[in-house]
């Protein structure tokens, strides 16, 4: 399992953004884009008091994907502009944004960069709020200890290890039952609690997302202020309510052992899953290719799969959470995780495909 921040840097860093971070909605006819050596820029204008005010912030990655997915740009066309011709992407935005003023969205902004250009009805539950409502109830696990956790732009997680719940998948591999919590402020995924298994032999972890709780941000309309502030009323601060109780209780669940067993049961059947030596390139190829693994990562598999000995299906999803640990990103590194536990339950009509001998 990638490292990532101590749980004190986690708490420093949260507290920090729930202190700098501001949403506003906004009628698109008050917003425009302006093209500088720094990049596109995103101006929003507020007239309050009778004054036209102008706030500029700068764009990442992930509000750049929203706004021109939003304006049904294409993602090549956008991202050639925005590199060869920032002038025509300006142009193109500011005219979508014109054709309709009143169309609302909600804007989130932290150290004076828009994060994400999202809907109006987007739900915010923050990670600060996720954090604060989780966190003593991890504390309260006896034996319980938070393997990783981290904040991206995209999300935040946090990794939890219960050594008190444990099982052996074959003599000498033993594994311990976890909880992944991931939550995104920015559009990218719901609130969501998955089982983790962590299996002590390599440290890697492995989520089974399809066994997941999960809360999506949609919700009714917000408003905003005179200055396009949004501030929650006491129907939204209710339901929220509601919805981190429900989050309490699916913590705990996650680490219910009988739904540990049932994990443990397919990754014992997936050992019985053999592959010829032989046939060992092309069933990782295959894999990487039915499975969004590009080619870099396809190699380290295949390393990682020799190296362990294990020509199975088992050992093939622990070679790719094992190739998790190398890459850089946290985000691609949790999403391996995942992917490992995917391949580890694929049916047996894939199984053969990617096992077939080519003519």
């Amino acid at each position: 399992m990638k490292t990532g921040r101590s749980l004190q840097e986690l708490a420093i860093e949260l507290d920090r953004q729930q202190a700098a971070k501001k949403d506003f909605i906004v009628d698109q006819g008050a917003l425009s884009v302006t093209a500088a050596d720094g990049g596109i820029s995103l101006n929003v204008g507020s007239s309050a008091g009778g004054v036209l005010n102008l706030s500029q912030y700068s764009v990442n990655e992930i509000a750049h994907r929203q706004i021109g997915q939003h304006l049904k740009i294409p993602t090549s066309y956008y991202d050639r502009m925005r590199s060869e011709y920032p002038e025509l992407l300006t142009q193109n935005i500011n005219g979508w944004f014109s054709r309709t003023p009143t169309t609302k969205r909600m804007l989130r902004t932290l150290d004076g960069t828009a994060r994400a250009f999202l809907s109006d009805r987007y739900r915010r539950i923050d990670n600060f709020e996720v954090a604060q409502t989780v966190l003593p109830i991890i504390g309260g696990m006896e034996g319980a200890n938070i393997e990783s956790c981290e904040l991206t732009d995209s999300r935040m997680y946090i990794k939890v290890v219960n050594p008190r719940v444990t099982a052996e998948i074959k003599k000498g591999d033993v594994v311990q039952s976890g909880i992944v919590i991931t939550n995104s402020e920015v559009g990218m995924g719901s609130v969501s609690v998955s089982p983790l298994i962590f299996r002590l032999v390599c440290s890697n972890g492995m989520i089974a997302r399809d066994a997941a709780v999960r809360k999506y941000h949609v919700g009714r309309a917000n408003e905003g202020s005179e200055d396009y502030s949004i501030y929650r009323d006491e129907t939204i601060e209710a339901d929220d309510r509601a919805f981190l109780m429900k989050l309490e209780d699916s913590v705990r669940a996650a680490v219910d052992q009988a739904r540990f067993a049932a994990i443990v049961d397919k990754m014992r059947e997936a050992t019985e899953v053999k592959m010829e030596a032989n046939m060992v390139p092309q069933v990782v190829e295959l894999t990487a290719k039915e499975y969004g693994i590009n080619e870099a990562e396809g190699k380290g598999i295949l390393g990682h799969l020799i190296a362990g000995g294990d020509l199975s299906l088992y050992g093939l999803a622990n070679a790719v959470t094992r190739q998790a640990q190398d890459v850089e990103s946290y985000d691609r590194s949790t999403e391996l995780e995942a992917t490992g536990y995917k391949i580890l339950t694929m049916s047996p009509a894939l199984w053969r495909s990617v096992t077939r001998e080519r003519r």
